[in-house]
């Protein structure tokens, strides 16, 4: 009994993880568009000059 629930815990616990990473992938892939938008309208700003649409 004890082997069957080791198992079934490690395939619950493999599925989290699995689950978790693709949607680390999905909010990755989000960021990543979402930098690449600022870092081509960067130069659209409103003084005209050219400045980092970031703070770091």
């Amino acid at each position: 009994m004890v082997p069957i629930l080791l198992v079934l815990l490690l395939a619950v616990l493999l599925f989290g993880v699995g689950f978790a990473v693709k949607a680390l992938w999905w909010i990755a892939l989000a960021v990543l568009v979402i930098w690449l938008l600022g870092f081509v309208m960067r130069g659209t700003t409103a003084g005209g000059g050219r400045s980092r649409w970031y703070r770091w």
